[in-house]
């Protein structure tokens, strides 16, 4: 099937249909707040936050160097992508019946259990999101593309604020642990509806090649490195500034230990988070073919650097509002720009490839949060801020080195 102008507006619509409903779901399983407060919640200490950031991040990633191979030699990937959503389902609905069955189940195997079903949650998203990052690449015009990234996180941004209501309400109005079941039975649920746009995809196909096999695809990630260097800056990119995407989990642990923060304030830190996502994907919107990635690289940076820099001269709930506020921007931008960049340094030919390199080579956001756990136990929060900053300071040059065209 080749790709038409009409095509690629069915397809545009049935993802922004996914992007949507995906939206109202993402609050009630929230990566950044909800779910580091439950663990916190279930007794969980910095080490345990440390590895689920660790997992969240790295179990996707590193998951896509492993199923990359085989579903880049296969000419079709819809039925991949469903699979991977459809285990997530199926996670979300084990953690809702996990924690309304917590009475009776104890702690460390509450946590363990909670790990497990978490993996599980992650891992499949990272398998369906090379199919997912192959299928948007070959479903939408190349000219529609930066169109259809920046109004889908207008979309998300606004069902993120929409939900982000009744998620801090269910924290506030529900007692643990039954306030965090009832959060993960609505994602499932709205989970569930958003898959029915990858069922209404119209998938362009292309002929099936063989090019990639287990026993040498090590040989071809350090080939495809050498011989493109906007691929090597990218993930150099991605090492660096993603440990951005390792933050928030650390701010939430932070404020329950050292501000004693109730439901109520993470359902406040959830809202700040979204408003922050909700302004920048608006002013992506209307400007998104006037700015260049690299100056919203450029801008994730700044504000990355900015937030622990802001808890530490100022802390307190009023100050990590904002702290939130800027996270929302910073994931939003980088959540944006990594897909957009990635879009712009593959082709339809290796897309799930590089996706499965991107996804395996950054291994910086997968190790900062476990080291950074410990950093936080032995010496405190202090110097864990300070080393995430180094970090990032780091990305200004790569940012320098990877040159955008678009």
């Amino acid at each position: 099937m080749d790709l038409t102008k009409q095509i690629s507006g069915h397809n545009y619509n049935a993802l922004l249909w996914h992007a949507l409903f995906l939206a109202l779901a993402k609050n009630f399983m929230d990566v950044d707040t909800i779910i580091p407060a439950m663990v916190v919640d279930a007794g969980g200490t910095s080490v345990h936050i440390g590895f689920l950031a660790a997992i969240m991040l790295g179990g996707s990633r590193l998951s896509q160097l492993f199923f990359a191979p085989f579903i880049n030699n296969q000419p079709a990937k819809k039925g991949y992508l469903l699979c991977g959503i459809n285990t997530r389902i199926g996670a979300l609905a084990c953690l809702a019946f996990l924690f309304f069955s917590s009475s009776w189940i104890t702690g460390n195997t509450l946590i363990a259990l909670t790990f497990l079903f978490i993996s599980i949650f992650s891992i499949s998203g990272g398998f369906a999101n090379i199919s997912y990052t192959d299928i948007l690449g070959k479903s939408i015009v190349p000219e529609s593309r930066k169109s259809f990234l920046s109004i889908k996180q207008v979309i998300v941004s606004v069902g993120l604020f929409t939900s982000a209501y009744f998620a801090s309400r269910t924290l506030t109005v529900y007692v643990y642990p039954n306030n965090y079941a009832s959060l993960f039975v609505i994602a499932t649920v709205m989970l569930a509806i958003a898959s029915a746009g990858f069922w209404r995809l119209k998938e362009v196909t292309l002929a099936k090649k063989e090019r990639y096999k287990y026993r040498n695809f090590i040989g071809i990630i350090v080939h495809e490195i050498r011989t493109n260097k906007q691929l090597m800056y990218y993930l150099l990119v991605t090492n660096t500034q993603g440990v951005s995407l390792a933050l928030m989990p650390f701010l939430i642990l932070y404020a329950k230990n050292v501000l004693n923060a109730t439901g109520s304030d993470i359902g406040n830190y959830l809202i700040f988070k979204v408003i922050g996502g909700v302004f920048v994907g608006m002013f992506l919107f209307y400007y998104s073919r006037k700015v260049k990635y690299q100056r919203l690289l450029y801008s994730t940076s700044v504000l990355a650097f900015g937030i622990p820099l802001l808890v530490l001269i100022f802390p307190g709930h009023l100050f990590l509002n904002l702290s939130f506020l800027a996270g929302g921007i910073v994931f939003t931008l980088y959540t944006i720009t990594a897909s957009g960049v990635l879009l712009e340094v593959s082709t339809n030919e290796n897309r799930a490839l590089y996706t499965g390199i991107v996804g395996a080579g950054s291994v910086l956001p997968v190790v900062f949060p476990l080291v950074g756990s410990q950093v936080i136990d032995q010496y405190g929060f202090s110097l864990f801020f300070i080393t995430f900053m180094v970090i990032i300071s780091l990305s200004f040059y790569f940012i320098f080195k990877l040159d955008c065209k678009a």
